[in-house]
């Protein structure tokens, strides 16, 4: 008998429209000769299962259950496409904790410290990885342009401490537009960052570990036309160069990769995690970790997997198999 498998998608952010994108691609591509592949959309509490574009059932949350045609159907498996609360955090996967479902991501504690940008960066310093300095405020807090200037220098980066996407990030250059940054990303997060610009081209790496074997993907280099890697640079066609495998040496490549793999590692990952970087100078500072990372067609991990010459449905599938044992 066919697995019944969860595509979940959704969630309570900005980041909602590219859930909804990423979550077709998963869709399209889980065999369905191999499973039964539903969508479940998730908006608050309003959880219901999608055939096509028609919703045919409300989600029982007491078991993630849902009836069809007076059918109860229990999922076996969710794949989680949600990018932002509450599938980044770890609050879903309480949930399917709870009620022992697997799913396709990092669990609980792992989760709630990646998605934190700045517990995950601190905690990361711990172990030498090299990243940018930073100044975390809160709403509220009584900020003094000059200090954060004096300790970070100018241009800054002005962020979301719980986001992504770049929704709400602001590259402040001149000191006056401080305050106008802030107010931005305080939109999207209770807290914020203040991060030290490193000057240098963007690099990312996915990569997966399985239970017998691990994938590290080829490396992507980004190359906005904007500012910086922000969310028109991300998501609007034409935007952004996205050169994969990266035009890096063997050994830079080999250098990112068993970084990506250490950091997995430091972190407690599961299932496909991407790694976000700037190189100056030869080294390799550490941006962010990215958990539940955009899936879309054009996103970079689908890239990544597509150069290595393995298809996305082939890599998804182990991954499913490998939780549900």
């Amino acid at each position: 008998m066919k697995k019944n498998i969860a595509v979940v998608y959704g969630g309570d952010s900005s980041e909602f429209v590219v859930s909804v994108k990423s979550s077709k691609n998963v869709f399209e591509s889980i065999d369905p000769t191999i499973y039964n592949v539903w969508k479940v959309q998730m908006q608050g509490l309003d959880w219901v299962v999608f055939e096509g574009d028609e919703i045919i059932s409300p989600i029982d949350k007491s078991d993630f259950s849902f009836i069809k045609n007076g059918n109860k159907i229990h999922f076996d498996f969710a794949y989680i496409t949600i990018h932002g609360t509450p599938g980044e955090d770890g609050k879903l996967q309480g949930y399917f904790d709870l009620v022992k479902i697997p799913y396709s991501t990092c669990g609980v504690y792992s989760s709630a410290l990646t998605f934190n940008k700045y517990f995950c960066s601190n905690y990361l310093r711990n172990f030498n990885v090299p990243m940018a300095k930073s100044v975390r405020l809160f709403k509220g807090d009584s900020i003094n342009p000059d200090k954060l200037v004096e300790e970070l220098g100018l241009p800054v980066f002005v962020k979301p401490n719980a986001g992504g996407s770049s929704f709400g990030v602001t590259k402040v250059k001149e000191k006056a537009q401080l305050q106008e940054a802030l107010e931005l990303a305080m939109k999207e997060s209770s807290d914020i960052l203040v991060e030290e610009f490193i000057e240098g081209k963007e690099f990312t790496c996915g990569l997966v570990k399985l239970s017998n074997q691990k994938i590290l993907f080829p490396v992507t280099e980004v190359i906005p036309q904007n500012e910086f890697f922000d969310y028109e640079a991300k998501y609007v066609a034409g935007k952004t160069d996205e050169i994969t495998p990266a035009r890096i040496s063997p050994d830079m490549t080999n250098k990112i990769q068993q970084l990506s793999s250490r950091i997995y590692d430091l972190c407690d990952c599961s299932g496909i995690v991407r790694v976000d970087y700037i190189l100056k100078d030869g080294e390799f500072y550490f941006l962010e970790v990215n958990t539940t990372p955009g899936m879309t067609a054009t996103s970079f991990v689908p890239q990544q997997i597509a150069a290595m010459g393995r298809k996305l449905s082939d890599v998804l599938g182990l991954i499913i198999e490998d939780k549900l044992k």
